[in-house]
């Protein structure tokens, strides 16, 4: 279990390991093609020490590695702040944690996620007056302009649900994330809306957690799984708490969380009983 740095560091490391080894060369080898001494690339590798992302560039045309996806991804796991690309939410980045900004990365680049919520819509999902409401909730003392930036990145973060190609959201809401009164009954009446426009969207697979469910495994919590086509072994788990987040990357995490995942979908109600659960909620008030 790590903070987000250190998973990333790990990752980059295996990846480029893995492109050495599938070029046939050697660290050594690959030392030499681009001017360094051995043990510099021993310690990418290993995770032991950071690398710039004109570094990766480097490896990456060393081991002769085209595929832009593949190698925009580990300019992000190098570091997404000099990546050389610029990410839209490098205009935020005096009210954003670097713990958020991880997070926005990894989402920005993922092919699928897979989130378990207990306690509010996901942020891909939320209304501007239902992301306010939690924003301000959730961080004392804003002040109006800061707010309104918070709300911004929310909002904006959900462009991935409608890019080429777009992210695959399979989410799965604890029922007590709809009857929580965020806002106010109108705020959740639009936000419910929200859900049901969503639900129909081909990229999402929403699905609600009944209360006669009863205990599951996701009574500890929410967590988000981020999956990418380029290659699974940099798939991760996301955990968030008051003040930072923590990553899970070990293969057996990943597994539990995975077929934990599956659990909680296997007793939600269906996709099209979600929706109309959704939908007669509203029809109630």
């Amino acid at each position: 279990m790590q903070h987000g740095p250190a998973v990333r560091r790990r990752k980059l490391g295996a990846e480029l390991r893995a492109l050495r080894t599938r070029a046939g060369l050697t660290s050594g080898e690959a030392a030499a093609l681009v001017g360094w001494h051995q043990s510099k690339v021993s310690r990418i590798e290993t995770g032991a020490s950071g690398v710039k992302p004109a570094d990766v560039r480097l490896l990456l045309d060393a081991y002769r590695v085209n595929d832009p996806d593949l190698r925009e991804l580990l300019l992000v796991l190098a570091g997404s702040e000099e990546s050389g690309r610029h990410h839209w939410w490098h205009a935020y980045r005096g009210v954003l944690p670097p713990t958020y900004r991880d997070f926005i990365s990894l989402e920005s680049q993922a092919t699928a996620m897979r989130t378990l919520e207990t306690t509010v819509v996901p942020g891909l999902l939320q209304t501007p007056e239902y992301a306010r409401a939690v924003t301000r909730a959730a961080v004392e003392g804003l002040d109006e302009e800061r707010l309104d930036a918070l709300v911004e990145v929310r909002l904006a973060r959900q462009d991935v649900l409608r890019a080429e190609p777009p992210l695959e959201l399979h989410a799965v809401l604890d029922e007590a994330v709809l009857h929580r009164e965020v806002g106010g009954p109108e705020v959740m009446a639009r936000q419910r809306e929200r859900l049901a426009e969503a639900a129909r969207l081909p990229q999402v697979r929403l699905q609600v957690l009944p209360f006669s469910a009863g205990a599951h495994i996701g009574v500890t919590g929410p967590f988000v799984i981020f999956s990418f086509s380029s290659t699974s072994d940099l798939d991760v788990v996301v955990l968030d708490h008051l003040t930072s987040s923590l990553y899970l990357e070990g293969r057996e995490d990943l597994g539990a969380y995975s077929e934990g995942f599956t659990t909680l979908q296997f007793h939600a109600l269906s996709p099209e009983d979600s929706l109309d659960y959704i939908a007669g909620m509203n029809d109630g008030v």
